[in-house]
């Protein structure tokens, strides 16, 4: 068994965002892909899991980086699992630069649910993540206790169409944080750059779906937010920003 998976990558021109970045929805399509490849590496990716009516989940996600990858660069991220209980699976990640230097880590937390009835399946039941747990840490804070946002400072609101939808029929992941990311203007965007975001999972959001995006930036370096539709919670989050040198 491979305990730690690694793959490269190249960040071409079309793919970055306005101030010439990985775009942070695409890192996290990354982190989606590698825990993906590092599951049917094993042999238990969606295939194998589909066929008990079972699926991973994301569940929460911490990014912190000293900085993003650039237009033109390579860049490359290392996967591991580093616990799990009867609930979820902790799995980190590690970014370097296209030298190979540490420009940041992930945190993130995974769940197995049944694809018909949407409960967890107990993870204890799987040998193959205890066989593969590492011993490797992760030098990062896990994510910190995410609550909705009651009081917002603003709040917009956007209808979920066809193109936020995904394979499973439900708001995908990335489109969180695309929304979430354009509650900030693009000068403020060019003047600051995200040292770490913070989002957990709450409930999936479907089709047609209006949702009303809530912004606390009381503190402007340090925002709080959330999502919720149909007078449910969606998701939870925080960024923290930095000013651009």
């Amino acid at each position: 068994m491979i305990k730690e998976y690694s793959q490269s990558f190249f960040l071409a021109a079309g793919e970055c965002n306005p101030q010439g970045e990985i775009p942070l929805s695409l890192l996290m399509s990354r982190v989606i892909e590698m825990a993906t490849l590092h599951a049917n590496s094993w042999g238990v990716g969606y295939d194998r899991l589909i066929r008990d009516n079972h699926v991973w989940v994301l569940s929460r996600v911490t990014i912190e980086v000293e900085r993003l990858p650039r237009v033109n660069e390579h860049y490359s991220l290392t996967t591991w699992i580093e616990d799990y209980n009867r609930m979820f699976s902790q799995r980190n990640m590690e970014l370097f630069d296209g030298d190979g230097k540490t420009i940041g880590y992930v945190r993130t937390i995974w769940m197995v649910i049944d694809f018909t009835t949407r409960e967890s399946v107990d993870l204890s039941q799987l040998d193959y993540i205890r066989e593969n747990v590492s011993d490797r840490c992760c030098p990062i804070e896990p994510q910190s206790r995410l609550r909705p946002v009651t009081n917002p400072t603003r709040t917009s609101s956007h209808t979920f169409g066809y193109i936020d939808c995904d394979f499973n029929r439900h708001v995908n992941t990335v489109r969180y944080l695309d929304l979430l990311l354009n509650q900030f203007t693009m000068d403020f965007h060019d003047s600051h750059i995200i040292r770490r975001f913070e989002i957990s999972f709450v409930k999936e959001s479907h089709y047609g779906e209006r949702a009303d995006i809530n912004v606390d930036d009381a503190e402007p370096l340090n925002c709080l937010m959330s999502i919720d539709a149909g007078g449910t919670n969606r998701c939870r989050a925080r960024i923290v920003f930095a000013p651009r040198k």
